[in-house]
């Protein structure tokens, strides 16, 4: 027995909308893994704490837009890295964009990975 999913008019328009709605902001997000090679160096993202050693990081800053890292360890002193939304294209945000132009803002994202050397320099 073969079960069809049937839609009637008002629901169809909503599972499109829905679907429509997902995929556009998921276009819109970006995501990367933030590795420090101190595993036990603190990771902080736009000054928010985030997690030691990899993080990963997610958002929907439109493009060239910057993100700053700042990876510290007690007593030592930080090291801060910035990087941007331009490092690579995105062909779903483009293919979006034909349609509603919007998604333009979002055509670059971020490199699947960053890693930062760190070494820990004492304060002074």
């Amino acid at each position: 027995m073969i079960i069809k999913p049937t839609f009637s008019g008002g629901n169809l328009k909503n599972f499109i909308t829905l679907i429509l709605l997902i995929t556009f902001f998921s276009a819109c997000s970006s995501t990367t893994l933030i590795t420090s090679s101190d595993k036990d160096a603190k990771i902080y993202i736009d000054g928010e704490y985030k997690g030691s050693g990899s993080v990963t990081h997610t958002d929907t800053k439109i493009i060239g837009s910057s993100t700053i890292v700042k990876i510290k360890k007690k007593g030592c002193e930080p090291t801060i890295q910035v990087f941007s939304r331009n490092e690579e294209f995105d062909a779903g945000a483009c293919a979006g964009g034909v349609f509603t132009l919007v998604p333009f803002l979002w055509v670059m994202k971020y490199k699947p990975t960053h890693t930062y050397e760190y070494e820990c320099k004492k304060l002074k």
